[in-house]
């Protein structure tokens, strides 16, 4: 059974505060969310993730962009850089990094769910041919994303992992499970290229997504439901969950 072998000390650099388990569900309409999967190399696969998860094999890292032109803050954009694991037996991303470009949303996720969402300029550009996502920090573009021939796929066919942020809790040092909910309207097959990544913009300098696997676009409703569990990120899930909600 492969596991994570990462320090939580280590991890936790520049890991949010989480004010409490009682944030309430958060109505994301008329979202757009991007989604790239790379491989990355197996050296980087247990070092990179606690040992209450279990890498994939092979490893993966996967990019997921929400566009969320309505919210309780205002419109904003989420990028993050997750991880593929397991926790137990179901899958997770495990969010190694994220940017956001509005300060009050970033604020409202970190310390209600736990993303460790940095200040970054988000920008989209999509076309009928291509969408473009790049994330520049600092005057530095930290992302460079290109998908390229939108192939059009069924509403559903598009499926997506559930969340792990590690993050400081009431209960201590924390795997907080997020497990947003899509309703999708829309959806599209697209041909990945990453034209630009900086490894340690996105928590770890050992991140290498060489070789692109699959991306989709998806249109639809983003629900983020409150808190029910979280784990010791040192622990499996079979005896490691608690639940909090």
């Amino acid at each position: 059974m492969i596991t994570g072998t990462a320090r939580v000390e280590d991890l936790m650099a520049r890991r949010p505060r989480l004010a409490g388990f009682a944030a309430k569900p958060v109505s994301l309409p008329g979202a757009t969310i991007l989604q790239a999967m790379f491989e990355m190399p197996g050296s980087a696969r247990e070092a990179i993730v606690p040992a209450g998860l279990h890498p994939t094999n092979p490893a993966a890292l996967v990019l997921q962009a929400w566009l969320c032109p309505e919210s309780p803050w205002g419109a904003f954009s989420l990028v993050q850089a997750r991880a593929q694991t397991r926790s137990g037996v179901r899958p997770r991303g495990f969010v190694t990094g994220a940017a956001c470009d509005n300060a009050a949303a970033a604020e409202a996720l970190a310390s209600g769910f736990g993303f460790p969402a940095l200040a970054a300029e988000i920008h989209w550009k999509r076309a009928y041919d291509t969408v473009r996502l790049a994330v520049v920090r600092g005057g530095e573009t930290i992302l460079a994303f290109e998908g390229a021939d939108p192939d059009p796929l069924a509403a559903g066919d598009v499926q997506f992992s559930g969340t792990m942020n590690l993050a400081d809790t009431p209960n201590g040092w924390r795997l907080v499970q997020i497990d947003p909910e899509v309703r999708a309207t829309r959806a599209e097959r697209l041909r990945p290229r990453l034209a630009a990544f900086v490894p340690a913009a996105w928590g770890d300098a050992r991140l290498d997504p060489y070789h692109p696997v699959s991306a989709s676009i998806t249109q639809g409703d983003i629900q983020i439901p409150a808190i029910r569990f979280v784990c010791k990120p040192s622990e499996l899930a079979f005896t490691g969950t608690e639940q909090v909600g």
